[in-house]
């Protein structure tokens, strides 16, 4: 998997694409077994699929973001939600300037709330951006891929990331995922205690039931089902 796009400016004005993709990620602990750029890793391998399956402009990832509720482990660096709020609307104005109009926020870290807020407040009186994937795309993602596991069970390292990453950069997931899970299924301080409070291994989750071959069929089902977020943003 490329992190960065290869196109040459001649073969983007060739493109004449009117919707740019661009991945956000984080930079967070996720565990003994996957790395803090795996959020990145994700929203990269998710971006590229849709920009290839449906001709769009896409752009090199955000790899820091809002990653605070990971601050107590070691090697996890985040940027405020108004400091990444700013970057979206700067990107967005940039794009805007060159004539495209329309913005995919691929988001790889639950954490990066902000992207809803500036999303909703760019497609006021017209549709100019939007998030993907949503809660309702992992989901059905997770049941054509063939996960046991939900959203809410497996939220950081778990089935679903590990797949996914065992799929387009297996060589980045280290040994010792198969006995690794840990359930955390009430949270409801979080805000209050970050991930800490919750696990001690960093991770939430069922990473011992990850094969490459689910995450090939997540990633599969993503980019088709991208094809609604991006009529309606047409």
């Amino acid at each position: 998997m490329d992190t960065l796009p290869k196109s040459t400016s001649v073969e983007e004005a060739e493109r004449g694409a009117s919707v740019a993709v661009l991945p956000v990620g984080s930079f967070e602990q996720h565990g003994r077994h996957l790395p803090l750029a795996t959020d990145t890793i994700v929203a990269c391998a998710i971006a590229e699929a849709v920009a290839q399956r449906y001709d769009l402009f896409l752009l090199p990832p955000i790899t820091i973001a809002c990653s605070h509720e990971h601050s107590d482990f070691a090697g996890t660096v985040s940027i405020s939600a108004a400091t990444l709020y700013q970057v979206i609307r700067d990107v967005q104005a940039s794009l805007e300037q060159r004539g495209i109009t329309k913005l995919v926020l691929v988001n790889g870290h639950g954490g990066n709330y902000v992207l809803g807020n500036v999303a909703q407040e760019a497609n006021v009186g017209r549709r100019r951006m939007a998030v993907f994937p949503h809660r309702d795309d992992w989901e059905r993602a997770r049941k054509v891929g063939g996960l046991v596991t939900d959203n809410h069970e497996d939220m950081h390292g778990g089935e679903l990331e590990t797949s996914i990453v065992l799929a387009v950069a297996p060589e980045q997931v280290r040994t010792g995922f198969d006995d690794a899970d840990h359930i955390a299924s009430e949270r409801t301080h979080l805000y209050a205690v970050g991930m800490a409070g919750y696990t001690q291994s960093g991770l939430i989750g069922r990473p011992s039931l990850a094969t490459a071959e689910k995450g090939e069929l997540v990633l599969a089902d993503l980019t088709l089902s991208f094809g609604e977020h991006l009529r309606l943003l047409s």
